[in-house]
């Protein structure tokens, strides 16, 4: 969320380091699906914006099957299944995080009842969130990548840093110092003046007991303090922070998406450990918010062939993008 903070650190730290070079943004050819702004044709988009809610229903069940199956293997095979537990739950949240990233933009269900019935109650307050108002600060997002009401804009802002600072960064993330502070913050909502903000702790409260008691229930208490509540103070904090610079580090506000949006090519560790659903094909969610994660690689694969998205902007994978985040 904007505020004065954020604003002073953009002014001492800029923006735009990571911008790609101005023979890179050439129009794209203009195409049966799309135009040179890379916006999808009007009968193209409406196929890409159909929403298919019973493939959805399954990436929900499968998400808790997953989650599921996991904390069964930390179980069976304790103590030796620790750490890969401890790793696949921070995984669990992403997944997580990433379908209630969908519900938020009303793209998980064409019911929108049940859209954010989920997005709250099966997404959101298991893992501290309210979708309500991660929607709001998010739109503000997309309305103007960068602008005064940009949500994150500390953690997108002056970029590249050096090899020590991006250390020191993901100390703290993986010491679990970032996910404390935040959790700590948001605490400070129960003393809201905002009836809505202490009702909607309450309900992420009241999930976390659920879980809690799930775990107490199944003979092994332990399973929620050290393989949810841990894991999502400590592994996800490192996983949201790459993705995130991954996204949007060092970029700049452009009515040109490309100026704002990093691309990046999907492999299927990054899509299993960082990018889940989809979210990693960031750049065509961002030329049209409305399009569900199921067709985003669809909506690339027309940019690319237009020549909107084109070799030169593609970074051939997360790793060599975080390495060019990071330069003395």
């Amino acid at each position: 969320m904007g505020n004065r903070a954020d604003v002073d650190v953009v002014a001492q730290r800029g923006l735009g380091g990571m911008a790609p070079r101005t023979e890179l943004l050439t129009p794209g050819a203009p195409t049966e699906l799309v135009g040179p702004d890379g916006r999808p044709t009007p009968e193209f988009r409406a196929r890409l914006r159909r929403i298919p809610s019973w493939r959805n229903a399954l990436s929900v069940s499968g998400c808790y099957l997953q989650t599921g199956i996991v904390l069964w293997a930390t179980v069976r095979f304790a103590p030796w299944s620790w750490p890969i537990t401890f790793v696949l739950m921070g995984r669990a949240h992403a997944q997580f995080a990433a379908l209630m990233h969908e519900a938020a933009h009303r793209l998980l269900f064409s019911n929108r009842t049940l859209n954010d019935w989920v997005g709250r109650w099966l997404l959101g307050y298991p893992s501290f969130t309210s979708t309500d108002a991660y929607r709001r600060v998010h739109m503000a997002h997309h309305r103007e990548e960068f602008g005064p009401n940009e949500p994150d804009m500390a953690l997108y802002a002056g970029y590249p840093i050096t090899p020590a600072s991006m250390r020191r960064k993901l100390l703290r993330d993986a010491e679990g110092r970032t996910g404390w502070r935040l959790l700590r913050d948001q605490a400070r909502g129960f003393r809201s003046d905002n009836p809505k903000v202490r009702s909607t702790l309450w309900k992420i409260m009241l999930v976390q007991a659920m879980l809690l008691a799930a775990a107490i229930l199944s003979g092994h208490w332990w399973l929620y303090p050290l393989f949810w509540l841990l894991p999502y103070l400590t592994v996800w904090r490192v996983i949201n922070r790459l993705r995130s610079i991954a996204e949007h580090g060092g970029m700049r506000a452009s009515p040109d998406r490309r100026e704002t949006t990093h691309c990046v090519r999907q492999r299927w560790t990054a899509r299993f450990l960082l990018v889940p659903y989809r979210i990693g094909w960031h750049l065509p969610h961002h030329v049209d918010p409305g399009v569900p994660f199921r067709r985003l690689p669809a909506l690339q694969r027309a940019l690319e062939q237009s020549g909107y998205i084109s070799e030169g902007l593609q970074h051939r994978s997360y790793p060599a993008l975080w390495a060019a985040l990071r330069r003395p």
